[in-house]
């Protein structure tokens, strides 16, 4: 699960990733890892609704980063509310891990779900 992964083939597929989006939005040269959590998140969601509030927003990055995370132990599923929300509880924290190996993580923790999600299908 990417734990071997050099830092040249993070770099290459998370290009992979960014392309992915690139290709299917007309302002595909500015997606960063927020527009990537927040289309996470709505794929997550699974109902479809396009307008969201500022704060609804947040829960869907939230609700992203939980979903990325858990493979790496860092959060376990609870409960689909009756909204269709997924609900998670963290399990350990990352305070052990500097800003940059958070995003790094967060990185391969993207390209784990698109490799079991997205190109698998």
């Amino acid at each position: 699960m990417l734990v071997d992964i050099t830092e040249e083939q993070l770099n290459e597929q998370w290009k992979k990733v960014k392309k992915f989006f690139s290709d299917k939005f007309a302002d595909g040269d500015k997606v960063n890892i927020e527009t990537i959590l927040y289309l996470i998140g709505v794929q997550e969601l699974g109902n479809g609704q396009l307008k969201f509030e500022k704060d609804e927003k947040i829960e869907l990055m939230h609700m992203a980063t939980c979903k990325l995370l858990e493979p790496f132990g860092y959060f376990e599923f609870t409960v689909k509310d009756l909204d269709g929300w997924n609900h998670y509880k963290q399990i350990k924290a990352m305070d052990d891990l500097n800003d940059k190996q958070q995003f790094e993580l967060l990185k391969k923790a993207c390209i784990f779900y698109f490799e079991e999600n997205v190109w698998t299908s």
